[in-house]
């Protein structure tokens, strides 16, 4: 364990730098199992993440040195399970304070917590609870964000990263600095319960918001417009049959 002096009150204090490891999230998770109790705002950063997990089991590439691929052990045992969804908004708004500033006005939340510059997704989010009876145990905090990679596999064809964007480079410790600086505002507005605050903020921000847009839900492409996003993170949607509720896995977003 590596002490830390980011500004931030107590979210990377305790910083752990590796070079190598598959998965930051794993590593944080055994971690927690297997030392004793972790402080909250434990941060693990690896230079190289080389099976990063995305959602829906996918894998988050990411080159060696290139980008900031870290994991933050939270305790939001403040919060029933009901309103888990609260700390994916709180954390997708921290990613999108420090890169707005950097980016412009192109940065947006894709539902529910893909950050994009301009369509092109810039980073991802990926949260694991532990649940202990109708309380969160812990939240371990896994954030994948491009910053100096140019290139990436022929798969991800709308991946994008801060270099591509400034044509320059950018330094990863100072990022991470801001990164948790920013997750820590945010985390205390749910601490707080300013759920109204940041329910505003994210729909502020969320990619095709009050579109006209087409989507694919089950198999069938359709036209609908974001309408808004239910207390525990479901995508409303007005079609032209009326509204429509969706979860995660059932809706892709068509960008062609």
């Amino acid at each position: 364990m590596q002490n830390n002096t980011f500004s931030a009150l107590f979210i990377g204090q305790n910083l752990v730098k590796l070079s190598s490891v598959a998965s930051t999230n794993n590593y944080l998770k055994e971690l927690v199992s297997n030392s004793g109790p972790l402080v909250e705002g434990t941060v693990i950063m690896a230079d190289h993440q080389f099976a990063g997990k995305g959602q829906l089991q996918n894998v988050w590439e990411s080159e060696d040195g290139k980008n900031l691929t870290i994991s933050i052990l939270l305790k939001p045992t403040f919060l029933t399970v009901g309103q888990q969804f609260e700390l994916n908004k709180a954390v997708s708004l921290a990613l999108l304070d420090v890169l707005s500033p950097l980016l412009g006005p192109e940065v947006s939340i894709k539902w529910p917590n893909d950050i994009l510059v301009s369509g092109k997704k810039i980073a991802g989010i990926l949260i694991e609870n532990s649940v202990q009876g109708s309380r969160w145990k812990q939240a371990v905090v896994g954030i994948g964000l491009n910053v100096n990679q140019t290139q990436f596999s022929p798969n991800l064809t709308r991946a994008t990263s801060i270099k591509n964007v400034l044509q320059t480079e950018y330094n990863l410790n100072s990022l991470l600095a801001d990164l948790c600086v920013a997750v820590e505002r945010r985390y205390l507005q749910v601490r707080a319960q300013k759920f109204a605050d940041l329910h505003r903020d994210y729909l502020q921000h969320l990619f095709k918001f009050g579109e006209q847009s087409k989507f694919r839900v089950a198999n069938e492409l359709i036209e609908a417009e974001i309408m808004g996003v239910s207390p525990t993170g479901l995508l409303e949607l007005h079609t032209s049959k009326g509204t429509q509720i969706v979860g995660f896995k059932e809706i892709a977003f068509c960008f062609d």
